[in-house]
């Protein structure tokens, strides 16, 4: 069983995505990052750095005690490790699988979240930020798009945690400020990872969470106004 501390958010549905894809049983613990529930001591107990997905393996390969895991990243690796599932065998493929997934949580999510601060969140417009942010999340599609020109996954022909890690990314593509009939191989690859029954489960179990009132000014602080000495910014 695995215990999955998660909010609807791209970060949450890439571990949601593997779960269903493998089948694994697991129960949602629901962590609204907009009213501080990433501070509470519990939560930060097996997530220090007081950001979701977080999982607790409540059977380990080992059959020693649970396992707490945190970063999005981290997860998908141990995930495929555990089920032997989504990271290729052989050493080229598995090579290409474990770079792009560096890719996205090095880059595109990174780039693409500040995209959203700026565009969605940001108290004022700062024109040179959104460019930037815009600009450098349109070049990371490039790259993808690229890449993927007679591929049909990120790393082959398999499935695999690249494409679970990148794929939710894209997902909020218009609030990116950009267009999937600008990247071709992109686009095919989206449509087919979207259609993929896993990908709609794993949204399904997302939607009760997502129909929750949208952010607050008091959430914005909470997110936004964290510090070293002052984390939840209440």
């Amino acid at each position: 069983m695995i215990d999955l501390y998660y909010w609807p958010t791209p970060n949450g549905h890439k571990i949601s995505m593997f779960l269903e894809e493998a089948g694994l049983d697991y129960t949602i613990h629901p962590v609204d990052i907009s009213t501080g529930d990433q501070f509470k001591p519990d939560f930060l107990a097996i997530s220090p750095n007081n950001r979701m997905p977080a999982i607790i393996d409540t059977a380990p390969a080992d059959g020693g005690e649970p396992i707490s895991v945190f970063e999005s990243g981290a997860i998908l690796l141990y995930l495929a490790e555990k089920t032997g599932r989504f990271l290729p065998k052989d050493l080229r493929d598995r090579k290409a699988a474990t770079e792009w997934l560096f890719w996205q949580v090095g880059g595109l999510g990174p780039m693409a979240g500040q995209n959203h601060h700026f565009g969605i969140y940001a108290p004022s417009r700062i024109p040179y930020a959104l460019d930037r942010y815009v600009r450098e999340t349109n070049r990371l599609y490039g790259v993808l798009d690229r890449h993927l020109e007679n591929r049909t996954f990120i790393a082959g022909d398999g499935y695999s945690i690249a494409d679970m890690a990148s794929y939710p990314w894209i997902v909020p593509w218009k609030r990116q400020q950009q267009h999937l009939d600008d990247f071709p191989n992109l686009q095919r690859w989206f449509e087919t990872v979207r259609q993929r029954p896993g990908t709609q489960r794993a949204y399904a179990r997302g939607e009760p969470y997502s129909n929750r009132p949208t952010v607050t000014e008091e959430g914005k602080k909470v997110l936004f106004g964290q510090t070293a000495s002052r984390p939840s910014a209440a």
